[in-house]
């Protein structure tokens, strides 16, 4: 994954441009810009609901990011987190 482009300042979205899921802070409402992943698992992740233009809520970010997606709950890995480019919402926490 390239990170032309993405600014990010002490591990988190610095709310100014795109950036990787993984760097979210949990609470924040983000939309989806962008998948850096294989074909096969940007696929995947666009069938679970993880599209571009979609908006998402991260719910938590311990050891698994649970997402609200499409009014359902999701748990993804980190390394997906990372390949998931988002922006952040004006007006998110």
């Amino acid at each position: 994954m390239s990170n032309k482009g993405i600014n990010v300042l002490h591990g988190s979205c610095t709310h100014a441009t795109e950036c990787p899921l993984s760097q979210v802070a949990a609470g924040d409402t983000v939309c989806i810009k962008g998948l850096v992943a294989a074909p096969e698992v940007s696929d995947r992740l666009r069938e679970m609901g993880f599209c571009e233009e979609q908006k998402i809520k991260l719910v938590s970010r311990h050891s698994n990011y649970i997402c609200q997606v499409c009014n359902a709950r999701l748990g993804i890995s980190h390394k997906l987190a990372e390949t998931i480019i988002v922006e952040p919402l004006k007006g998110s926490s």
